[in-house]
């Protein structure tokens, strides 16, 4: 394998601090050390072996758990013997592509010398990645900064400090600076951050009010999904505490409330306890799962997936402590248009 990755690639923001991130990783680079290695730290190892790289990046990708010593995650100081396997991982596929500006609008509610907050709106994808290599959050985010000399989108001390679905619409928190990117992840790590989201999910949730814990991690046949291990076996930890605002024939809406930040969370909480949310393809919620078959019925729950043409899904508040002043800052993005047109459509049914 060529180690001439570009310095934007090498190092991502940890797992434990991003919302919504794939757990799957992809091996970029593999080394073998001679039979003659001296011991020698690992960050000084991969410096001689990687083009383009700084000791710093080596140093935070291992901080990161993405440098590997026989399948193990090892820190920078880690000593290199003889025939050790020394990789790198990281949580998108090798790419030899920069993060190109593009010139795609923002919502901005939000911003100061130390953080933005932007509304993201559904369809658009948060990171470049997995086939989404332009046209991304990452890419506006470039262009929105592109004259302003202190910030590298491509440095993963800047930026995105958690993730949506492209198809979940609401706030995003971005770091300008490292203190503040530091900070504001801590914050997602200790789970003091305050995120609730908004959604209709299919049937009539039982209870008012109620928590969903389960360990999430990905499906062991559908590689695109995740799902719920109860039994804790597999995958991560997640809490999801969700409490009914609105009660539909055949559906109801709900606000969920997270702890913690696990890929499509609410998403496979909400199927776990039986209530998919709505229009959500990949869960199976795009088919008529409450209700009867009549004609008229039918034709109005087409007229819904029109109407909001994605999961039904949209992350309504955010607040967390301002990384310099430590203020307390809450922020809340109204529904957008077509989650407001569907709910409007249910309550006249």
């Amino acid at each position: 394998m060529e180690a001439n990755l570009v310095e934007a690639d090498f190092v991502s923001d940890s797992s434990n601090m991003i919302e919504d991130q794939e757990d799957e990783l992809f091996e970029h680079f593999r080394f073998v050390a001679d039979k003659g290695q001296s011991l020698l730290r690992v960050d000084k190892f991969l410096i001689d072996r990687i083009e383009n790289i700084s000791r710093n990046r080596i140093q935070m990708a291992a901080d990161a758990g993405y440098v590997l010593a026989n399948g193990t995650p090892v820190k920078s100081s880690y000593k290199v013997k003889p025939q050790d396997i020394i990789t790198v991982v990281m949580d998108s596929p090798r790419r030899e592509l920069e993060i190109l500006p593009e010139n795609i609008p923002l919502n901005i509610v939000y911003e100061d010398s130390d953080v933005m907050v932007v509304n993201k709106p559904a369809g658009l994808v948060v990171h470049p990645g997995h086939g989404n290599y332009s046209g991304t959050l990452v890419n506006a985010l470039a262009w929105y900064f592109k004259d302003n000399p202190d910030y590298d989108s491509s440095d993963p001390r800047l930026g995105l400090v958690h993730r949506i679905d492209k198809d979940t619409s609401g706030l995003l928190l971005i770091a300008k600076n490292p203190d503040a990117k530091t900070h504001l992840g801590m914050q997602f790590f200790s789970k003091t951050t305050k995120r609730k989201y908004v959604a209709l999910v299919w049937g009539n949730v039982k209870e008012n009010e109620g928590t969903v814990e389960g360990n999430i991690g990905r499906h062991p046949r559908e590689k695109l999904m995740m799902t719920v291990f109860p039994d804790g076996d597999s995958g991560k930890p997640a809490v999801t505490h969700y409490r009914v605002l609105e009660r539909y024939p055949y559906a109801t809406l709900v606000e969920c409330r997270l702890e913690t930040g696990r890929t499509h969370q609410i998403r496979v909480h909400m199927k776990h306890i039986g209530h998919v949310l709505f229009n959500d393809e990949r869960y199976g919620g795009n088919e008529i799962l409450k209700g009867n078959h009549h004609t008229k019925y039918m034709q109005f729950i087409r007229n819904c997936f029109e109407v909001c043409p994605r999961q039904a899904l949209h992350a309504q508040t955010l607040g967390f402590t301002h990384p310099r002043t430590g203020k307390e800052i809450f922020l809340e993005s109204p529904l957008p248009e077509d989650m407001t047109k569907l709910i409007e459509k249910w309550r006249q049914i």
